[in-house]
């Protein structure tokens, strides 16, 4: 074995190769991040989806009766039977959780005081203030329910996450359902729904305070749907 030399790293080498290392994660790590948390709200909201049509279900039979906006016409009337279907974290009553403040560009519009648009602008919550409850897995529902001017409009949202947890946005974590008049639950953007995406509604440019309440279907449809959400 005499004459064998063995040679080590010098310290520059090491250094450049730690170098390296931290270079290439720091390009990875965000890519990783995203795409983990993309599963977890692609899974949260296809929980929600069952969980939400399962307790229909039940409500439909107990009920006796079609859930839809024109048996349950008083603005707080679907919420408060819906809600007994959960274990709940807290009763928000018709909108004490998640509140409205005055946009400060113009003083007529109600715009939410915590979720954004798809593409991060001022939100709308006309469509979060008829009962808010959160249940004991950390989802957070919103019942919007209005019979008057010949609408007939129930809508579901549910922050899948949580209300505590970001990012808070219309189309990311926030998804709207609509009940149909002849009690289907489909998701907002669906043909037939009140709100689509050709309108707008679900854009990666429009400014509209609704902007992401239609992208509930393509969320549930497009393979790659919650790898490409707008920063």
């Amino acid at each position: 074995m005499l004459g064998i030399k063995f040679r080590g790293f010098t310290l520059a080498e090491v250094l450049i190769t730690l170098g390296i290392i931290g270079v290439v994660a720091a390009m990875t790590l965000p890519a990783l991040v995203n795409r983990t948390q993309g599963k977890e709200l692609e899974t949260g909201l296809q929980k929600a989806y069952s969980v939400i049509q399962n307790a229909l279900n039940k409500m439909n039979y107990d009920e006796g009766q079609i859930v839809n906006s024109l048996n349950y016409h008083d603005t707080t009337s679907f919420m408060n039977k819906f809600k007994k279907y959960f274990k709940l974290a807290k009763d928000c009553n018709k909108s004490d959780c998640e509140l409205a403040d005055t946009d400060n560009e113009d003083l007529s519009v109600k715009v939410s005081s915590h979720y954004k648009t798809y593409n991060n602008k001022p939100m709308m919550t006309s469509y979060l203030d008829d009962g808010q409850v959160m249940i004991s897995d950390g989802m957070f529902f919103f019942a919007e329910n209005n019979s008057g001017d010949g609408r007939n409009i129930l809508f579901i949202s549910v922050d899948v996450n949580g209300y505590n947890k970001k990012p808070n946005r219309w189309g990311h974590d926030l998804f709207t359902f609509q009940i149909m008049q002849d009690g289907k639950l489909l998701p907002m953007g669906a043909e037939g729904t009140v709100f689509q995406e050709d309108n707008g509604y679900c854009s990666a440019t429009a400014t509209n305070t609704y902007n992401g309440i239609a992208c509930t279907y393509k969320a549930l449809t497009e393979k790659d749907y919650f790898r490409n959400l707008p920063k």
